[in-house]
């Protein structure tokens, strides 16, 4: 039914528990994996005149954004190689990371988009995450939203 499958994490404890939820349902499916880490755009130091000696460049910013997107997605990559399954992980760079989860799925022909309910956010929202609600609305693609069940007392 689904031949790619984008799988979405933010590097969260909660996130990284739903990609390999998503790998899983990948491996049902038959399906090849699709990791993405949306990394926020660099953001240039404001109201200072000099930019401070420790404060990253653009180019150092990106790379650590790359390294740690792979730190990520490393979990999902090894899952998906443990399946069987052809994957492929990727580091966007976004402040708006709903729509560019929605961008890279289109651009990437994924015909399903896994995501957890929550993510960095946490528990408090009532509902779902705002990332996840922001996908939703703004896709046309069918996006499975995986929901992490508390044990009482946890």
């Amino acid at each position: 039914m689904y031949q790619k499958i984008l799988i979405t994490t933010d590097g969260s404890a909660v996130s990284q528990h739903t990609a390999c939820a998503g790998v899983k349902f990948a491996r049902q499916m038959g399906a090849e994996v699709l990791a993405l880490f949306v990394a926020p755009e660099y953001q240039y130091p404001v109201y200072v005149e000099i930019v401070p000696p420790a404060y990253p460049s653009e180019e150092e910013y990106a790379q650590q954004m790359q390294r740690l997107g792979e730190e990520y997605m490393g979990s999902i990559m090894r899952a998906a190689e443990g399946c069987g399954l052809k994957h492929a992980c990727m580091t966007a760079f976004s402040d708006a990371a709903a729509l560019k989860i929605v961008d890279v799925a289109e651009q990437q022909h994924c015909d399903l988009i896994f995501m957890g309910s929550h993510g960095r956010s946490g528990w408090g929202q009532l509902l779902l995450g705002s990332v996840t609600n922001k996908v939703l609305s703004h896709t046309t693609k069918p996006v499975l939203v995986h929901r992490l069940i508390r044990e009482p007392g946890t």
